[in-house]
């Protein structure tokens, strides 16, 4: 009944036939598969094929003998063979295990839909003499492969990127890539679009061929450690080493900073108001940006407030101040009632207590930060002022909390007064404030007051003695006092030693 139509819709219609009856063929035996558990593969695509070609012929009004139309049929469904020896030799033995290349699926179904096309134009051409025909098909054709072109045009160039993608491989799964100005974890990755998802949980859908277009940054490619940057002014009056070493310092024990790579400070510019340094640290999983950010610039902050180097603004900054803040006087103060309670400093008079503290430095530290380290030297003592503090001390490789500081404790007075390492890293628990007395301040005090050194030596003498577990509740053998004489002439050659005295 087709045959009085003109024959460019004829030539229409038999393209639209060819494919509905491949897409309701395939769609039937994808529903066989999902509802009855039937296993098709390659075959069956090809039946497909083979099906529509026949509809095709039918509509168009081609005749043959069967046998004809069967050997057809044979030489069509013997692409699966063609398409087997390449996916053998082609695909799996010269890209994956040669090349080490991993082929898509959908790639692979491509070029076996290609092949089928080639044997089924060749078989039109040579096995049907279909010449005319054919070129009529394809003019006839041509608006809708026009229309059905710029229509899917997007589609297609997602497609195509979405192959080249996973043929290159640039990224894969769980990466964070830079594309533009974007920072994102890939999560999906499909012929079409890649997904990611940034910092703040926003999926964004990205087209393939968008992508690349565009320079893939991944930062997790060779591994996960990549280095960030972040810029400080800092006063032009504080000369620059010393400015690098403390950011340095500062930038190196801040949360998920790595140590290896080390971090490096640079002096990237001389502005209007301030040196502009540069803090380039490394982290590892860039899902830990944010609190990575965090924690260097407030380390940083509280580095540079207790060297006293501020941080110039480029405005006049007008500041009212109704209430007067807590003075310098009532921390000194407050130390000297503390130091009165340590038994080490019973031997000091007030006044002596008082040069002390008034020559003693007063330092805030950030939650986190060390203000002693297991293991450093040191040659000072701190009185805890405000806030808490943890103490912990390695051990077989791991760090364990052996305690907890409060307002008004004192810590490091062995390093203070015999130079020892530190025995034990102070962490703050919150921000701390503290007073640090440092040795040429305790040293200019005994000089006045030689009579302590003897009540120094013996003080340390019996605290050596309780963190040996000799000194007990029980009466003392010769032995322990003896063991407790030779303790205190020990230290007080070291105290006489340490403070040259």
């Amino acid at each position: 009944m087709f045959n009085a139509l003109p024959e460019a819709e004829r030539d229409v219609i038999t393209v639209l036939v060819f494919f509905a009856t491949f897409f309701v063929a395939l769609v039937s035996g994808r529903f066989l598969k999902r509802r009855a558990g039937v296993k098709l593969g390659l075959l069956f695509r090809l039946f497909c094929l083979t099906l529509a070609f026949y509809a095709a012929l039918a509509v168009y009004g081609v005749h043959a003998p069967w046998r004809f139309h069967v050997g057809a049929t044979a030489i069509l469904l013997s692409t699966a063979l063609i398409v087997a020896l390449v996916d053998r030799y082609v695909w799996d033995l010269y890209f994956e295990k040669r090349r080490q290349t991993t082929i898509p699926h959908f790639l692979r179904e491509v070029v076996a839909g290609i092949i089928f096309l080639i044997v089924l134009l060749l078989l039109l051409s040579y096995g049907y003499h279909a010449e005319a025909q054919l070129k009529g098909l394809l003019a006839g054709s041509g608006v809708l492969a026009i229309v059905l072109g710029f229509a899917g045009q997007n589609l297609f160039a997602g497609i195509i990127g979405g192959v080249a993608i996973q043929i290159n491989r640039p990224y894969k799964l769980g990466d964070w890539l830079k594309v533009g100005d974007t920072f994102g974890e890939v999560r999906e990755i499909n012929w079409r679009s890649t997904r990611l998802c940034t910092n703040d949980d926003i999926y964004l859908d990205i087209p393939n061929n968008e992508i690349v277009k565009n320079t893939i940054v991944n930062l997790h490619y060779p591994t996960e450690i990549h280095a960030m940057r972040i810029r400080v002014g800092i006063d032009y009056n504080v000369p620059p080493n010393r400015v690098k070493d403390i950011l340095g310092r500062a930038a190196q024990s801040a949360k998920n900073v790595v140590p290896t790579p080390p971090v490096k400070v640079f002096l990237v510019d001389f502005s209007e108001h301030a040196a502009t340094y540069e803090i380039k640290y490394y982290m590892g999983n860039h899902a830990r940006i944010n609190e990575t950010n965090d924690a260097v610039r407030t380390n940083v902050w509280y580095a540079l407030k207790r060297h006293s180097i501020t941080i110039p603004f480029p405005i006049r900054t007008l500041r009212l101040e109704r209430k007067a803040g807590r003075r310098v006087e009532d921390d000194q103060a407050e130390a000297l009632s503390i130091l009165r309670e340590e038994p080490l400093f019973s031997c000091l008079s007030d006044d002596q207590l008082n040069r002390l503290v008034t020559q003693a430095r007063l330092n805030t530290f950030g939650r986190g930060e060390p203000v002693i380290q297991e293991g450093a030297a040191g040659e000072s003592m701190f009185v805890l002022l405000r806030g808490a503090a943890n103490v912990s001390v390695s051990k077989n490789g791991s760090t364990i909390q052996v305690a907890t500081l409060g307002a008004g404790d004192c810590f490091g007075e062995m390093s203070l007064l015999t130079g020892e390492p530190r025995s034990a890293t102070v962490c703050a628990d919150g921000d701390c404030y503290v007073m640090e007395i440092g040795k040429p301040t305790m040293a200019d005090v005994l000089r006045s007051a030689p009579g302590c050194l003897e009540q120094l030596s013996q003080l340390l003498a019996q605290r050596k003695m309780e963190t040996e577990g000799i000194l007990q509740e029980a009466i003392r053998t010769g032995e322990q006092t003896l063991k407790e004489r030779q303790y205190s002439a020990s230290f007080l050659h070291r105290l006489r030693t340490f403070f040259d005295l």
